[in-house]
């Protein structure tokens, strides 16, 4: 049985024009008040507590029901303790009561009169010289400042609350924005204005240089990150910006007194876009976006090996993005070659046995044709080329003592690798003559 009593529940619905109500719900509905009821009386009591005093004031419900998001019923507070007194209406059914004070009309007759308040007038005064506020006691302290800023503001807030604290004129405090000196904003214009010359490449050095070494530029960083995306995001035909966005991103990443940390997730996708984007730099030129791959292959290494353990999905992730680009037979070959030497740069040996090897046969035997047609046997000696390094980190990475192959023997072995790796590879693999690295791919 519910300690509020279901009673009260019906007559608050009878108020409201609701006739009947099942048992059922007035119960529920009980139970519901007496929870909220201890709620708010749980929260009371810390604020009682915290506040080292022993009685219970109204101020402490007000501020129980602000810190539970609710609109407070309580808009006063008394400066007397209140009496109750407790009537009874039936059997067993107390009712209590506050105790109206009875007022002596002869007391109030003599007490004296209250202070006439003053006459309405209106003053000029100087809110700001020169941009300094002077301390004269029309403007407000520091103090009251404080004070605006603990006030509820926004769409959600609720004048009632400001009511409470005694802050009637409640005035809503802006967006705070932040705020760069104008030496860090010529700084930063200088700095984008460089990178982006190709006349001068001095001038391009210099500014890697400084963004490379200098210690002061924590709040440039956002900025440098915004800019960053935009131009990778705008110039997909451009080489030169897209080269220029990765060294300063390489520069970044390489500035010990920069915290890159919370940005690295905003770093991460202009650096795929140039590693294993569908199309790179001009139509008509087949060579000019294999530089800039290596480049952010390079770069993505070192955001792997610094950030790789403060985030463990982050390697993961780049590994399934650029397997998945390598693996594509509807993306071009400079798709796939920089999925290739993306995840050379991720994990090295280790993810090409464990990645590359087992899809080589799959997926030299689906780009086949591709890889032999002659009108773009560059960009496949391209591909071939990023496959042959990757296999040969794996006889680097190799121990043990490896003896050179007979003449029965290399065809056996021959016969291994083509079963792992396919024609195309195991021939090229078989022509460098590396024993090492035979022994490396058929025990993948």
């Amino acid at each position: 049985m519910p300690v509020w009593n279901p009673d009260n529940i019906r007559d608050v619905a009878e108020s409201l024009g609701i006739a009947s109500l099942n048992d059922l719900v007035l119960d529920g509905l009980a139970s519901d008040v007496e929870f909220r009821l201890a709620q708010v009386l749980e929260e009371a009591l810390k604020f009682m507590r915290h506040s080292k005093r022993s009685t219970l004031t109204t101020n402490d419900i007000a501020q129980s029901l602000r810190a539970l998001n609710v609109e407070p019923l309580y808009g006063y507070e008394s400066t007397r303790p209140l009496r109750f007194g407790e009537a009874s209406i039936g059997p067993g059914q107390p009712l209590f009561y506050v105790e109206d004070e009875e007022v002596d009309f002869e007391k109030l007759i003599n007490a004296p009169l209250p202070k006439v308040p003053r006459e309405i007038s209106f003053t000029a005064h100087w809110l700001a010289v020169e941009g300094v506020q002077p301390s004269i006691p029309q403007n407000p302290t520091t103090a009251d400042s404080r004070n605006q800023e603990l006030v509820p503001k926004g769409p959600s807030a609720n004048p009632n609350l400001a009511a409470m604290s005694g802050n009637d004129n409640v005035t809503v405090k802006p967006l705070v924005k932040h705020v760069l000196s104008k030496e860090l904003q010529l700084y930063f214009e200088k700095i984008c204005s460089a990178l982006l010359d190709e006349s001068n490449n001095e001038y391009r050095l210099a500014a890697l240089a400084s963004i490379r070494s200098d210690p002061g530029l924590h709040q440039l960083v956002p900025y440098f990150v915004q800019f960053i995306a935009e131009k990778v995001t705008h110039n997909l035909k451009n080489i030169f910006v897209l080269t220029q966005t990765i060294q300063l991103t390489s520069a970044m990443l390489e500035n010990k007194s920069l915290y890159v940390d919370p940005y690295v997730a905003s770093l991460v996708p202009p650096i795929l876009t140039c590693l294993v984007g569908r199309h790179l730099g001009p139509p008509g030129d087949s060579l000019a976006h294999f530089p800039l791959r290596r480049l952010a292959a390079s770069v993505l290494s070192t955001v792997t090996r610094k950030y790789g353990k403060s985030s463990h999905m982050l390697k993961p992730r780049l590994a399934r993005t650029c397997l998945k680009h390598f693996l594509d037979p509807t993306k071009p070959l400079g798709a796939n070659y920089g999925g290739i030497i993306g995840l050379q740069a991720i994990g090295g040996a280790e993810i090409i046995r464990a990645s590359v090897v087992p899809n080589l046969k799959e997926y030299t035997s689906m780009m086949k044709d591709v890889l032999d047609d002659e009108t773009r046997n560059v960009e496949g000696d391209m591909v071939i080329e990023a496959l042959m390094e990757g296999l040969l980190s794996l006889a680097a990475d190799t121990v043990g003592v490896v003896n050179g192959m007979a003449n029965g023997h290399a065809k056996e072995m021959k016969q291994a690798v083509v079963e792992k790796i396919g024609n195309l590879m195991a021939e090229k693999v078989m022509e460098t003559g590396n024993s090492r690295l035979v022994k490396a791919i058929v025990e993948c």
